[in-house]
This record gives C-alpha cells, sequence and structure tokens, in this order.
C-alpha cells in the first residue's frame, strides 16, 4: 500500500489509545493519505488512511511523532476533527502519570524559561487537594504555586497553562491587560480555557437518574 506524508507538529511518548464510531462516512478513494492540523508541540502527527478499517480510530505515539489512524473514506472535515479528538485522548492519557511535586518544579522552570525568559521564579510548586473551587493559585511574596489535584489526569497543555498562568502572577499580581498579555505567548492559552470551563459547565449540570427497570 503506498503512503502520501504531510508532516505537522505534536507531542510525544510510546503510548496507544482507540475510538469507535466514526460513523457512515462519504466514499472515497481507498489508499492512505497524511495531513492533520498543527500542535504547539513541535513534533510530527502522521494520518493514515486504511481501505480495511471501517470505523475505528485510534492513535498511538512512535519516536518523534503522533500516527493516528482512519478509514480511508473518511472526509477531510472528519479527519481534522478525530485527529484533534486522539491528540487530546493521548495526552489526557500520558497525563495519568502524575508528576512529583520536584518534577512539577521543573515543568514550570522549563515554561518559565521557554515562555516568560525565564522571570518568573517560583521556590515552590506542588499538588495541593484542598482547592476545589479553583485549579491553581500563587503567592507571590513567598513564590509558591499551588495546582489543584483536579488536574491530574487533564491533558498535558491544561496542565502546562494553569502553570504559566500562576508563573504569570508572580510577575504580574492581578489579571489586567498586562497580566494576559503575558499569557498570550503561549498558543493554547485559549483552548486550555475552553477546555477547563467544559469541565466546570460539566460539573454543573443536574444529576439525572438513571432509568428503573421495569
Amino acid at each position: 500500500m503506498r503512503w502520501r506524508k504531510r508532516v505537522f507538529p505534536v507531542p510525544a511518548p510510546n503510548r496507544s489509545c482507540s475510538n469507535r464510531g466514526a460513523g457512515r462516512l462519504p466514499p472515497r478513494r481507498a489508499g492512505t493519505v497524511l495531513g492533520v492540523s498543527a500542535d504547539p508541540q513541535q513534533r510530527a502527527v502522521e494520518v493514515r488512511r486504511s481501505a480495511r478499517r471501517r470505523r475505528t480510530v485510534s492513535a498511538y505515539r512512535e519516536g518523534d511523532r503522533t500516527v493516528v489512524l482512519i478509514p480511508a473514506r473518511m472526509s477531510e472535515a472528519e479527519e481534522q476533527r478525530w485527529v484533534g479528538v486522539m491528540l487530546d485522548k493521548l495526552a489526557a492519557q500520558e497525563s495519568k502519570r502524575t508528576l512529583g511535586d520536584a518534577e512539577l518544579t521543573e515543568r514550570a522552570e522549563r515554561l518559565s524559561e521557554q515562555y516568560f525568559s525565564a522571570r518568573a521564579r517560583p521556590c515552590s510548586v506542588r499538588w495541593v487537594t484542598n482547592q476545589n473551587t479553583r485549579w491553581g493559585s500563587c503567592t507571590p511574596a513567598e513564590g509558591s504555586i499551588r495546582l489543584s489535584h483536579r488536574l491530574q489526569g487533564m491533558p498535558e497543555y491544561v496542565v502546562d497553562y494553569v502553570l504559566l498562568h500562576e508563573l504569570a502572577h508572580l510577575l504580574v499580581p492581578g489579571h489586567g491587560p498586562r497580566f494576559w498579555e503575558l499569557l498570550e505567548a503561549y498558543p493554547r492559552t485559549e483552548r486550555a480555557r475552553g477546555y477547563l470551563e467544559g469541565v466546570v459547565a460539566a460539573e454543573r449540570l443536574p444529576k439525572v437518574p438513571a432509568a428503573r427497570e421495569e
């Protein structure tokens, strides 16, 4: 089978996950095509189409790239949508390997260097279990940052956004224009905020009682 490749950016490590339900799609020529939207991690995403694949979409890490497997008959729009879904699933799966406080501190230092020219210098970064109404907090006078344990298991770009949000508070205490200008340097700010807003909205949905069997 012939492969045509286009390369774009995405995350690494070696795990896999799958999802069902591509549904009935418009006919397309069988074969394999590569393509995808960009991801800020600056690694490649490779999309492989297979005529033998009917409904399943799956993805896995392969060295420095992410491979997404889709049915050959899938439309361009469906391809883009499923790539986004599978990248988020892989990221969430990988972030379940909980970082310890020391690793969290190293990650914060790397993010500060990458986006704030290392100007934000936390003295401590740790997970806490007593923050159920906010995702993170910062005490600039102490240089301490605390992240809610509820972030564990969320995609890495979401955890990075919360870390950067609190790092920015070491430089700008409030949420004025200067604060948000700092966060504009992170390309996934809006997406991460949307993800967290979706989590909060889902938590507020009324609980529907389970149907009783007759």
